[in-house]
């Protein structure tokens, strides 16, 4: 099957369906992907002006009236219980378990956010010649925890993670401008060369995803991450957060060229 060119709706029932469970890095062409975080309502403003503050990490695209399942904009049909390949729980910054459905745990008291993801930009990079290793290689993309501090809010405070794709220096400044189209998906690079400067001591050795191939001649380029919250989760420990497994998005509904600024 040829998941590149799946809608949305379609995947999205895969995954409910516990028929498609892998991450999303190059399916749905054209549209929009997204992390999830799912919080109750009480840390729902802290956590607004938690991704208000960030926005290079933490782009925010819609959020979930209380206890709805459904997106105003980005999936108005989806059901956030179960169209995510696979889950994190976190209990006091604790990570308890990785379901496939969070039918069982979900309340009419949760508010679920979907902040940008970088997936989205992915196609257009490839349509421009330029590689994704990490899709050549059929594996997650690696993220790193940096030693840059978020803005805080309330309880949510630390640092920022990003993801990181390696290329040519001239495909970087490519990439660069290409990127600065798509700023509701994290926009232009952080952070491009030494890893050290941005407290990543070891390149081969991701906090989350999986190491790729970096070839003679590239250089690292780092993009904000949407993973930023579960880093910040397990130093903030909110009594409850629920994400995204890194790299297992939700596929939304809107196209990505309607994000292009």
């Amino acid at each position: 099957m040829d998941l590149n060119n799946t809608k949305p709706n379609i995947l999205r029932k895969m995954i409910s369906n516990n028929e498609l469970i892998q991450n999303t890095s190059g399916m749905a062409k054209g549209y929009v992907q997204a992390n999830v975080v799912i919080l109750p309502s009480k840390y729902a403003y802290d956590f607004l002006k938690f991704c208000f503050r960030n926005p290079k990490t933490c782009p925010l695209l819609d959020i979930s009236e209380r206890g709805n399942t459904t997106f105003p904009i980005y999936g108005n049909n989806a059901d956030i219980r179960s169209e995510v390949g696979k889950y994190r729980v976190y209990e006091y910054g604790q990570l308890v378990d990785e379901p496939k459905n969070i039918s069982h745990i979900f309340n009419d008291d949760m508010v679920s956010f979907l902040i940008g993801c970088s997936f989205t930009f992915e196609h257009a990079l490839l349509e421009a010649g330029i590689p994704i290793r990490h899709i050549e290689e059929n594996h997650n993309v690696p993220m790193f925890v940096t030693n840059i501090a978020a803005h805080s809010s309330g309880q949510f405070s630390g640092n920022i993670t990003v993801s990181m794709r390696p290329m040519t220096m001239t495909q970087a400044i490519q990439a660069t401008e290409i990127t600065s189209h798509y700023t509701a998906v994290h926009g232009t690079p952080i952070h491009i060369g030494s890893p050290n400067t941005i407290g990543i001591q070891n390149i081969t050795q991701p906090d989350f995803g999986e190491p790729v191939t970096i070839k003679d001649g590239e250089v690292p380029v780092f993009w904000g991450c949407g993973v930023t919250p579960q880093s910040v989760a397990l130093k903030t420990r909110p009594e409850l957060m629920i994400t995204h497994s890194p790299g297992h998005m939700f596929i939304t509904d809107v196209l990505d060229n309607q994000l292009k600024n």
